[in-house]
């Protein structure tokens, strides 16, 4: 979508999350965009608010892993933090997604999230980084309920809520 945006001469600079544990977000969004020549700034997770709250962001576009039918979408860790403080600020907030992404037959409430491994948090570059014996949670992902969601991006075109509709018509329609 970015790409396409810069083909249609549109002024896009991105603000990229760094997304830990594991750092894609430094590691492959800021390659692939600075490989692109797309000016892209990054940012710890946590400056998301303010760089909001200083009105750096005019939207934000997420990706998504599993949307359900009624639109809960499960991302990256962090994911739902950032469309809370998007409606905090006023700040449209899209998921792009291909309609491969979508379960319609599975609840939101019956989505196991993966509880990745307690060195992920507590070992940088072989070293331990937090005290031996202290309790880490570290889910991969979360999910974003559907009222926070301005639109959802797909290939066939912009969803909108109500998310139950658009997304049985995109279904039922292609």
């Amino acid at each position: 979508m970015v790409r396409a945006g810069i083909e249609q001469g549109k002024c896009i600079k991105v603000i990229a999350t760094e997304t830990r544990p594991a750092l894609q977000g430094a590691r492959l969004t800021c390659f692939e965009l600075k490989n692109d020549r797309i000016p892209v700034t990054l940012i710890a997770d946590s400056m998301v608010g303010y760089v909001m709250q200083k009105k750096l962001v005019d939207k934000v576009i997420v990706g998504a892993d599993r949307i359900t039918k009624l639109g809960h979408t499960f991302n990256k860790i962090g994911t739902y933090q950032i469309a809370v403080l998007a409606q905090k600020h006023n700040i449209p907030f899209y998921v792009a997604a291909p309609k491969s992404t979508f379960d319609v037959n599975t609840k939101h409430e019956d989505v196991i999230i993966e509880e990745r491994s307690l060195d992920e948090m507590v070992i940088i570059n072989k070293k331990r980084i937090a005290p031996k014996g202290i309790n880490v949670l570290n889910p991969a992902f979360d999910m974003t309920p559907p009222e926070l969601i301005t639109g959802i991006i797909t290939e066939k075109g912009l969803l909108l809520p109500p998310f139950e509709e658009s997304i049985k018509n995109l279904f039922k329609n292609h």
